[in-house]
């Protein structure tokens, strides 16, 4: 049986929601932070978006036979790390950018230093909440360890130091283009998945599967990405298009061109999907999301 696109489509409202329930408790009712720190940390992490990295936490925990709220610090912990990144990468010294998820951007609003600050406060905030709210602790020093990999030097920071290092030169095969990607985007895409198979409680066997369910779709969402930097509208994104071409990055339109960059896109998903048959009818709701980011529009 196949999940509609609007069962999935409601299936990541009610989970957006409870994410962003708990995501607001973390910050808001946190003991002893500066009032300004936290009011630039609470104005980028509850500033809406996908939420797409804690859902998948989330659907990946189901899959494997867990409960949905069992994984949720472990979902806020990922969307944690997701926006200090987000706002590390506005920043005049990245790729700066004045407007994120329709609104001004942190440093814009916060000036340079204090954004720079509410990202190191949500990065470490993240490893607080997998230390004190999953259980048991091996599983929690699982998950720590997961995502700090995921989120470090051989994982999104490395792929973020590489994607600066091909800004304005000559990049002629797709093995560089997407060891970037598994890097940049891939690396904590996966570990969403492991994060919540792992407070599920599931073997290694699902662990690598989910693992690799992951790092197609991660693939597949920076494609789409970066075809609607092309195509797409600030007022659907939420953010600043044609930028990359601006700025002499690298991307899969201006390697592959778009008509062989979407049907690579879709080659990511089919294999995403292919991971994940073992789960049967519980990896449904993964594998229609899977589909839900092709087919996005912003």
């Amino acid at each position: 049986m196949s999940v509609s696109a609007v069962s999935i489509t409601e299936t990541c409202r009610s989970l957006r929601e409870r994410v962003n329930a708990r995501l607001d408790k973390y910050v808001e009712q946190a003991p002893g932070v500066p009032p300004r720190l936290r009011d630039a940390m609470a104005y980028s992490l509850l500033a809406g978006g996908k939420r797409l990295r804690p859902i998948l936490v989330l659907l990946s925990c189901e899959a494997c036979g867990g409960q949905a709220e069992s994984a949720l610090p472990a979902a806020c912990a990922i969307e944690m790390v997701h926006t200090y990144s987000l706002i590390h990468d506005d920043l005049p010294a990245m790729d700066n950018d004045d407007l994120r998820r329709g609104r001004p951007t942190n440093h814009v609003v916060f000036g340079e230093a204090l954004a720079i600050l509410a990202g190191d406060g949500l990065l470490t905030l993240a490893f607080q909440v997998l230390a004190s709210d999953i259980s048991p602790p091996e599983t929690a020093a699982a998950c720590c360890a997961d995502l700090a990999h995921a989120a470090g030097m051989a994982g999104m920071v490395g792929g973020q130091v590489a994607d600066l290092e091909a800004e304005g030169r000559a990049v002629s095969t797709i093995d560089e283009l997407e060891g970037i990607h598994r890097r940049k985007t891939g690396a904590l895409l996966a570990s969403a998945l492991t994060l919540g198979a792992r407070v599920a409680g599931a073997g290694n066997d699902d662990l690598h599967r989910l693992a690799s369910f992951g790092r197609s779709l991660g693939l597949a969402f920076q494609i789409t990405d970066d075809l609607l930097d092309v195509c797409g509208t600030s007022q659907n994104m939420g953010k600043a298009v044609n930028k990359d071409a601006s700025r002499g990055k690298l991307t899969y339109p201006s390697l592959l061109g778009e008509d062989a960059s979407l049907l690579r896109a879709q080659c990511q998903i089919a294999e995403a999907s292919k991971w994940i048959e073992s789960f049967g009818e519980r990896g449904r709701r993964l594998e229609a999301l899977a589909q839900f980011v092709l087919e996005r529009d912003h």
